[in-house]
Order: C-alpha cells, then structure tokens, then sequence
C-alpha cells in the first residue's frame, strides 16, 4: 500500500453565492485488485454519514471500474488549517473507527491532497 498525501500546495476557496471560505480534498484511491464491488458498498454504506457528521461535505464521488479507481472529493468550512485540524479530530473520531472495524484493507495507492478550486 503507498500513501500519498500532500497539504501543502493548497487554498481554500469562497463561494460565489455566500462569500464563505471552504476548503476542498480531492481523494484518489487505486483499489486492490477484485475488491472495487465490496469497497463501494462499504464506502456508500458509511462515509456519508460518518463524514457529514464530522462536519464534511461529500462534494462528489466517482468510480473507475475498468481502472480500479475511486475518487471522491470532500469539503469543510473554513480555510485548510481548519481543514487539517477537523480531519484530524475525524481520524481519531469513534465513528470513524466503526467505520473501519474489521474492515480489510482495499486500498492499495492512496493520493489525497488538498485542492485549489479554479472556477470559484
């Protein structure tokens, strides 16, 4: 399993409708070989309730069958030291830790990094 991960090259972004200030994550996991059916029942079953009650956003997800990929995107209020700091609480959360239990791993390359958004 490789772990890429970068908060460095980062700025959160304000919305045209409110003026508030969001920062975004852009999640990019290559699967381990037969597991894409299983990761995606795990993943619809809990990260949606247990990201939105951490206080993210799931901005969108998409899967990539024939090249074993999933990519998803999730987003906070405030700026990317917000960001870190609730992802960490997140990480460390009971929830999240539910989430995992007894869960194999299905993950072999995760990329995440924190995102500019272009269009804002």
């Amino acid at each position: 399993m490789r772990y890429l991960k970068s908060y460095t090259f980062c700025r959160e972004s304000r919305s045209r409708q409110t003026g508030r200030v969001k920062t975004v994550q852009l999640r990019r996991y290559t699967l381990v070989d037969g597991e894409y059916d299983a990761f995606v029942a795990w993943w619809t079953e809990w990260m949606p309730r247990v990201r939105s009650e951490a206080g993210f956003t799931i901005e969108f997800a998409y899967g990539i069958r024939e090249a074993n990929q999933f990519v998803w995107a999730v987003s906070a209020p405030g700026d990317a030291e917000a960001f870190v700091a609730r992802e960490q609480e997140y990480l460390s959360s009971d929830a999240r830790a539910a989430a995992f239990d007894g869960v194999p791993q299905r993950v072999a390359v995760y990329d995440i990094a924190l995102v500019d958004d272009l269009v804002a």
